[in-house]
């Protein structure tokens, strides 16, 4: 991310993990409220969210406070391989594509190709435990699952192994679509900010890239973070064929019988979430590099 000579792969990766686990302490309860709204169907009853502020107040009111962290476990183990594989792959990718293409510097067509590619790589750690966050989630299977080994146990002996993969195309395209955006956000409002002449300077400037980029990259794929919760949330049945199955015909179900906004539910906590949470991860991972490149100078 820097311009500064890039670390080795290991010290990435930790940089990453840290940013991923700090980021999700302050935002889970937004994801939670996120994919609640994403999975309802109907338009009216009780249990039905009018947006996002109805949503917090229903979920503590009905099913406690605590609910707004159910399924936590499964992000946090997700979150260090995920945000580190973000973070390295996208180093890495960075450096294989600029010997590629003889090109000794990031542009901003680069930065979107790169992040692009960073994010399909990213989406085969996550699937499994975005599978289980999903189960746990979801107010109908509240009662269903102990907690996150026992959605993998039920899920493998009701639905196979692979079915721990649902959803992989959908989240191949979220992740390529999300990095994407966040990415080529990130190297092009750099260029429009002031030199950071402090350290101060250099956080504000990351902050700022990055919860623009987060915020870009949350209007690219929030479409398919709705059909991807659909489509792990819907378990395979033999002889049946899942409503919610692929990523671009599922949009068309959803749009077909909800209008286009039913695309973007959830939109406002997820944007909430990954505007700011944009901003916390690039700032946190670049503080810890520093850290690393400071350390390995002694």
């Amino acid at each position: 991310m820097a311009s500064e000579q890039p670390l080795p792969f290991a010290y990435q990766f930790a940089a990453g993990a840290i940013a991923g686990v700090s980021e999700i302490l302050l935002m889970y309860p937004l994801d939670v409220v996120k994919t609640r709204v994403q999975l309802q169907t109907t338009k009216s009853g009780p249990d039905h969210y009018n947006g996002m502020g109805d949503a917090f107040k229903k979920i503590i009111k009905n099913e406690g406070f605590s609910r707004l962290y159910r399924g936590i476990s499964a992000p946090i183990l997700m979150e260090a391989p995920k945000r580190a594989t973000k973070f390295a792959a996208n180093d890495e990718w960075g450096k294989f594509y600029r010997r590629a293409f003889g090109i000794d510097k990031m542009n901003q067509s680069l930065s979107i190709l790169t992040g692009a590619t960073a994010g399909a790589t990213e989406s085969f750690v996550v699937v499994p435990f975005e599978l289980v966050k999903i189960r746990l989630q979801d107010k109908a299977s509240a009662g269903k699952y102990k907690g996150a080994m026992d959605v993998v146990a039920q899920t493998i002996r009701n639905e196979g192994v692979l079915a721990l993969y649902n959803g992989l195309e959908s989240t191949m395209w979220r992740h390529i679509l999300w990095n994407a955006g966040y990415f080529g956000c990130i190297f092009q409002v750099r260029e429009f900010l002031p030199t950071a002449k402090t350290k101060r300077d250099d956080m504000v400037n990351n902050i700022v890239a990055g919860s623009i980029g987060g915020t870009v990259g949350t209007i690219l794929n929030t479409p398919m973070d709705v059909v991807k919760s659909r489509i792990q949330n819907s378990p395979k049945v033999a002889g049946y064929a899942p409503k919610y199955n692929w990523a671009w015909p599922a949009c068309g179900t959803v749009m077909k019988e909800e209008g286009f906004a039913a695309l973007y539910k959830g939109f406002v906590p997820k944007v909430m979430r990954l505007g700011p949470g944009g901003g916390v991860l690039l700032c946190v991972y670049t503080f810890v590099t520093d850290q690393f490149r400071e350390m390995l100078r002694k």
